[in-house]
């Protein structure tokens, strides 16, 4: 067996050491001597530099004895497993070392052959409480990045405005708080040849193709080390958030502009590695924007924007462009223009037919002041203004199928800018038609959604359940659902669940482990870190405050969420 563990000998007699050294199959047993001490004082010394994983302990030993050890090792919290050698058979001993949480207790002269399974068992104990321990661990940090990616979706789309200080970044304020972020967007060319591939997929192979895509990314990404966020924004189209400055040389030897210009490099590389295994696994050319700056949380929202519009407004399409910082005057016209779109998507969904009105007027307008001459600069510009409505429209659902096959046609034939133009009129009046029918609809189905999630608070619910739930794409119903009721879904949902934790250690004495899981939560841990930054109380001292309870009471709950 190979050496993964270090054990530390303490005792004041040298010629047991020296026999425990060579007697014991240390190496057989997994372990390698980290050291032997003579008593207490330079036991803890040892204990701080090699944090050994099994301590063989005597108890009778000169300044400072190895139950006082014991204790200072318990109280400072640390976590290796002690095993303890005495000569005294005085049973108040072996009482103490079990309070303190010792292993096993051998008397002296020490069998050797005993003490041997006895650390062979052990270290078969420790091994597979370490193993169920890194499950757990990766199973909770999967789970907190599910929440992360809901949270910033959130953020990206301007839907919420959240600081490491709401009550909904329990245990992610490392993750989601102060640090910077790297902003990647990665979408399909709806104009391409893929991306018409892509438009004439079932919608149900879509979402498989969407999911598969997604995956794709997070593996790469995992591969690569890198803490990340993978968020699918739209059909086609994901948001990459690397969480930090992307590992920028902190070497002083490197200027402020040297390691900006390598760390650009990094995330080019990176970006690169991300197409390529999309391309390779499923099987599509995808195209990057990349937002130069690093940017913090509240700044994402208006960087998705400037890459998703740089992006669409481009005059070519590479694989990797970067946006962000200073912008060439030759963006004004196309800023102007897709500011104006961006109102008349909104107008739209919103059913305001008398906004859709004003934005197709400024349109004219600025399309009238520049003048014929500008066509061959308009064209392209209005052509991706076009798809980018179109893709809107799509993932509102507002056109029907035969209208939105016919409006992609005329994308495709990329006509002059007047019958673009008239495209996006066409498309826009047809959408905020639908929009105005279908606000009584929407209603109803923001009704249903909600009935929906109380109904199922206990189960791990995600947007994408309830969205398909009442028919809707998952960023139609984000946007719905927070014009409905004014917080997002996240927000709800957590709310919802803690509302209902807080009822239940009120009104009952189920255990915490069953209440969380009753109000969703199949992570006790998380569970209590989300319950303490909503009420600023733990579930045990907020059952205390509206049960009481006796001291016992108190310290066997709390030891039971620790």
């Amino acid at each position: 067996m190979n050496n993964n563990g270090k054990v530390l000998l303490v005792d004041d007699e040298l010629h047991i050491t020296r026999n425990l050294e060579k007697v014991i199959p240390w190496s057989m047993l997994g372990l390698a001597i980290a050291g032997t001490a003579k008593n207490g004082v330079e036991a803890l010394e040892l204990l701080k530099a090699e944090q050994p994983d099994l301590v063989l302990c005597d108890i009778r030993m000169p300044v400072m004895d190895g139950l006082e050890l014991v204790r200072n090792i318990r109280e400072s919290g640390m976590q290796c497993d002690v095993i303890m050698l005495s000569g005294y058979q005085d049973f108040s001993y072996t009482r103490s070392a079990i309070q303190y949480g010792v292993k096993d207790y051998i008397l002296k002269p020490i069998p050797y052959d005993e003490l041997t399974g006895v650390i062979a068992r052990v270290m078969s104990e420790r091994r597979s409480k370490q193993a169920l321990q890194k499950e757990e661990q990766r199973k909770l940090g999967r789970m907190i990045d599910l929440a992360n990616e809901k949270i910033l979706y959130d953020v990206l789309m301007d839907y919420t405005d959240i600081t490491p200080e709401h009550w909904l970044m329990a245990g992610q304020e490392q993750r989601l708080g102060e640090p910077q972020y790297t902003l990647i967007v990665l979408d399909i060319d709806v104009g391409s040849t893929d991306g018409r591939d892509w438009r004439e997929m079932p919608d149900k192979e879509r979402k498989t193709w969407n999911f598969a895509v997604g995956n794709v990314l997070r593996e790469t990404l995992d591969n690569a080390g890198l803490q990340h966020a993978v968020i699918h924004m739209r059909d086609g189209e994901w948001s990459v958030l690397l969480h930090g400055n992307a590992e920028e040389p902190a070497s002083s030897a490197f200027s402020d502009e040297e390691r900006e210009r390598l760390r650009v490099q990094q995330v080019a590389l990176w970006t690169e590695r991300m197409l390529k295994s999309v391309r390779l696994n499923a099987k599509l050319q995808l195209h990057a924007g990349i937002y130069r700056p690093v940017a913090a949380m509240k700044e994402l929202s208006a960087a998705y924007k400037t890459v998703q519009r740089g992006m669409q407004l481009s005059a070519e399409s590479p694989p990797i462009a970067f946006f962000g910082g200073e912008q060439m005057s030759g963006f004004e016209v196309g800023r102007t223009l897709w500011d104006i779109v961006e109102r008349l998507i909104g107008a739209m969904k919103r059913g305001d037919a008398d906004g859709v009105n004003v934005e197709q007027k400024r349109l004219a307008e600025q399309l009238l002041q520049a003048g014929g001459g500008a066509e061959g600069r308009l064209k392209p510009l209005l052509h991706f203004l076009a798809l980018h409505l179109m893709r809107e429209l799509k993932e509102a659902n507002l056109l029907p199928a035969e209208q939105e096959e016919a409006l992609w046609r005329k994308m495709d034939l990329r006509f002059g800018a007047k019958d673009l133009f008239a495209a996006i009129r066409q498309a826009s009046n047809e959408g905020v038609a639908r929009s105005t029918d279908k606000r009584k609809h929407s209603e109803k189905q923001m009704a249903e959604a909600k009935l929906y999630i109380d109904r199922h608070l206990f189960r791990d619910l995600g947007v994408e359940d309830v969205s398909t739930h009442v028919g809707l794409s998952t960023s139609h119903f984000s946007l719905l659902f927070k014009g409905a009721y004014g917080e997002t879904f996240i927000e709800y949902v957590t709310r919802q669940r803690m509302e209902t934790a807080k009822t239940l250690l009120a009104e009952t004495h189920k255990s915490i482990a069953r209440i969380a899981k009753e109000a969703g939560y199949a992570e006790r841990r998380y569970f209590t870190k989300v319950f303490i930054k909503y009420t600023g109380f733990s579930p045990t001292e907020y059952r205390l405050a509206k049960q009481g309870g006796g001291l016992a009471a108190a310290e066997e709950e709390q030891e039971d969420e620790r």
